[in-house]
């Protein structure tokens, strides 16, 4: 399961188990914090901030030429950049800190911090549990714009498959970087898979856009996403030479989102 639909929201195992976690924190924190007569939800909230903040700060600081000459997209975070290592090493260090400068708070925030993680361990491992088996590429059925249903064969490369549909916004918004990916990496094929939506629609939308995409095939039954567990759109999946799932993001991908998951998945 790549992703869950919670009402409007489209959450990933990873994000859902953090909800989690975050959530006991601040519940534990409550209950030993009313017993000591202290309160220690402004200080989590603060270790999530300063989290959240340097592991973007370190997400950019990997790419940046492409941030330096467009500064307002380092606040963009809707492309998910973010270096979890560094923002969980920030957080914690403020939490060190926070405990040295203020004893009386140590007990309900290393409790706090002490069942977040113990909530966040249990929660990936019983989502990975629940997760069934991913099909590889090869078990997945895709149709030519010329309505030829075929199986896609990865040719000793790499690929990278795009879930999207012409009415998803954040879909059309990275389009243009996943054509500009298409044309430069050689070495890898980028496929583009069209859920639930006619070839003649698709056929429109491509004619009116200034990019040029090959390899934009359908999946009219939504097969795809409901193989391999995608909740939402887009989700961009990543298998390897052989034809196996590797990895996959959700959500709209920016230029140095996709370079940094080609880097995790392929180099």
């Amino acid at each position: 399961m790549l992703s869950f639909s919670i009402g409007p929201f489209i959450l990933t195992p990873a994000r859902l188990a953090f909800a989690m976690a975050f959530t006991m924190a601040l519940l534990v924190g409550w209950l030993v914090g009313r017993k000591a007569k202290v309160s220690v939800e402004p200080v989590l909230s603060t270790m999530l901030l300063v989290g959240l903040a340097f592991a973007r700060l370190a997400f950019v600081a990997m790419y940046p030429d492409e941030y330096i000459h467009r500064p307002w997209r380092i606040i963009d975070i809707r492309d998910g950049g973010f270096i979890f290592g560094v923002g969980v090493a920030a957080a914690l260090i403020f939490s060190i800190y926070h405990a040295w400068k203020f004893p009386q708070r140590r007990t309900p925030l290393a409790l706090a911090i002490l069942s977040a993680l113990l909530v966040w361990g249990a929660g990936t491992a019983g989502f990975r549990a629940m997760a069934p088996p991913t099909a590889g590429i090869a078990a997945l059925p895709l149709t030519s714009l010329q309505n030829e249903r075929f199986f896609y064969t990865p040719a000793g490369k790499p690929v990278v498959a795009n879930l999207w549909a012409t009415w998803c916004p954040p879909c059309r918004r990275e389009m243009p970087v996943l054509a500009e990916a298409q044309a430069s990496e050689k070495d890898i094929d980028f496929i583009f898979v069209n859920q639930g939506e006619s070839a003649e629609s698709v056929r429109a939308y491509l004619n009116q856009q200034s990019f040029a995409l090959n390899k934009v095939y359908l999946d009219e039954q939504g097969e795809w996403a409901s193989q391999v567990g995608a909740a939402g759109m887009p989700t961009t999946l990543f298998f390897d030479q052989n034809g196996n799932l590797v990895g996959s993001h959700t959500g709209e991908l920016s230029r140095e989102s996709l370079n940094h998951a080609v880097r995790r998945y392929f180099r």
